[in-house]
């Protein structure tokens, strides 16, 4: 029997009409079989500081542990994002940067998909390039083949935010068929 398998999604965008949200969408239209993801929200997320996150955690907000929690049940973790000055988008760093507290932080060792969709022509190159850092950081395990570098998105998108290209909705199949084989091999490899 096929194993049963959840991720979790994160938008790096706040914005209503965003294309990486219309991508992350598209996404969970396409995971593989026997694979759900619930996507969630970063936009209430108050701004990291410290003084509310002791080691116990008895001080981290409750919409925090919330969306710490979703990560920690989560098997696998797919952000997709825009790139912002050439880099991770403040919103989207500042969810990471609350996940990523504690020697039990949910992102520690998470297997990992990243994808981008942008008006402009470079695809998000960048901003994925930034996340090599903090996924070396954290030990992530990144799905890192094939590259989602959706360039010159308000073509590729419909008016109701369906995905039209059909060639990378082939990659984002086959990026997220390779997610699906790298957690069922860590599982594998660890039980």
């Amino acid at each position: 029997m096929d194993t049963p398998l959840h991720f979790a999604g994160i938008s790096g965008s706040l914005r209503k009409g965003s294309y990486n949200t219309m991508l992350l969408k598209a996404a969970a239209e396409l995971l593989p079989e026997n694979t759900t993801m619930d996507i969630l929200p970063i936009e209430d997320l108050p701004l990291y500081n410290a003084d509310h996150d002791l080691p116990a955690a008895q001080a981290r907000p409750e919409i925090v542990q919330g969306f710490m929690d979703a990560i920690g049940k989560a098997d696998a973790l797919v952000i997709a994002s825009p790139e912002y000055n050439y880099s991770i988008p403040g919103g989207l760093k500042n969810a990471i940067d609350w996940a990523s507290r504690g020697e039990h932080s949910p992102l520690l060792r998470k297997p990992v998909a990243l994808m981008g969709a942008t008006p402009g022509m470079w695809g998000t190159v960048r901003m994925q390039l930034a996340f090599q850092a903090v996924f070396l950081f954290l030990d992530m395990k990144a799905v890192l083949k094939p590259e989602i570098l959706i360039a010159d998105a308000a073509k590729k998108f419909d008016a109701s935010g369906r995905l039209l290209d059909e060639k990378a909705k082939e990659l984002i199949s086959h990026k997220l068929q390779n997610l699906r084989e790298l957690v069922l091999a860590g599982k594998l490899q660890y039980h």
